[in-house]
């Protein structure tokens, strides 16, 4: 086990609910680390749905899931939230009154007077490409995502997907690959049109292979994958000889490992809180967002925020026990606007 890293609170979840509570947390005076499962900051907005349009935050008559994303960002800077991505965390334990041990799948460990869970629909978990008997490669090699590069140096890797993701691990992995060759279903891409301009030019200047077809069985033993057969869009059986095989297809949304927190769910996906702050069923951790539940609950970002507000009032009274909480205004709290790096300048 890692030293652990102290705070005041842990925030589960990165997207647009989790960077509002930053700023409120902050203009209390407390600390944040957010920890999320995706390799980007923004949550659904950025991995999903990057360019919607968003109409409905108050004030604001049009936005892209993007660009609320970057406003957020912008917003919170003052308070210097630390952000550990490409990490899931898989328990909180209650070690203390209040005081809250987080451990992630890598083994990071956090120590917190408070933890927000702000995840959204819950973690988001990787398709399982449709490949007969891939299980016992999962995670020895077939890998959903890239933690570390390095561990692919001089591989052969067969990248399978036509999205963002796999042609950006083919532009960042190629340089490093034995030998690279990235499979996609047809001949058009969903991936952004720059990197697919990349891509090709490394086709043809024979540093990568493309290849047009399905995976349909895999080949190996003891989990180390020897060559996958493809069948190509023509009919014919191809193989692909690889050490490494990072399909992208995609993310689905699950609770994950909130399920075992020991909370009692609604229909198994929701965690209910009380209105007042939002808190669940055990005391110091909260529930803002998509993933809470309680009577006349609106899925809405502009709902999240209002229950990141409330939310901050009560995490004060755990973090400051002796510490009287004084309400202000951002418009006139010359202290507030101290923290913001907005106070007028004296004359």
């Amino acid at each position: 086990m890692s030293d652990p890293i102290k705070t005041d609170v842990v925030i589960i979840g990165a997207g647009p609910i989790g960077l509002f509570a930053v700023f409120e947390l902050g203009l209390l005076d407390m600390k944040a680390h957010l920890i999320d499962i995706l390799d980007k900051i923004g949550g659904q907005c950025a991995e999903l749905y990057p360019e919607k349009p968003i109409y409905d935050i108050p004030g604001i008559p049009y936005t892209s899931a993007q660009g609320l994303v970057d406003a957020l960002m912008q917003q919170i800077k003052p308070f210097n939230p630390q952000f550990h991505l490409n990490e899931m965390v898989e328990k909180v334990e209650k070690i203390g009154d209040p005081l809250f041990r987080v451990t992630t799948d890598l083994g990071k460990v956090f120590e917190s007077k408070i933890v927000v869970i702000a995840a959204g629909g819950g973690s988001f978990q990787p398709k399982r490409p449709p490949i007969p008997g891939v299980e016992p490669y999962e995670g020895k090699s077939i890998f959903y995502a890239v933690r570390k590069m390095e561990p692919f140096r001089g591989k052969r890797i067969l990248i399978v997907g036509g999205g963002d993701s796999a042609l950006d691990w083919t532009l960042n992995l190629a340089p490093i690959a034995g030998h690279l060759t990235l499979l996609h279903r047809r001949s058009e891409f969903r991936a952004a049109p720059d990197s697919v301009n990349k891509m090709m030019a490394l086709v043809g200047e024979g540093k990568i292979d493309l290849v047009l077809g399905q995976v349909t069985t895999l080949q190996g033993e003891q989990g180390q994958i020897s060559k996958a057969v493809v069948k190509t869009n023509e009919g014919s059986v191809y193989e692909i000889a690889c050490d490494v095989m990072l399909p992208f297809f995609g993310l689905t949304m699950k609770l994950g490992p909130v399920a075992n927190w020991g909370f009692e769910l609604k229909n198994n996906e929701l965690i209910p809180v009380e209105t007042a702050a939002f808190e669940t069923s055990v005391p110091g951790i909260f529930a803002i967002g998509d993933i809470n539940w309680y009577p006349g609950k609106l899925k809405l970002i502009l709902s999240g925020f209002h229950e990141g507000a409330l939310m901050a009032q009560k995490a004060h009274r755990y973090v400051y026990p002796e510490k009287r909480l004084v309400f202000q205004y951002t418009t006139s709290s010359t202290s507030l606007q101290k923290k913001l790096g907005v106070a007028p300048q004296p004359a």
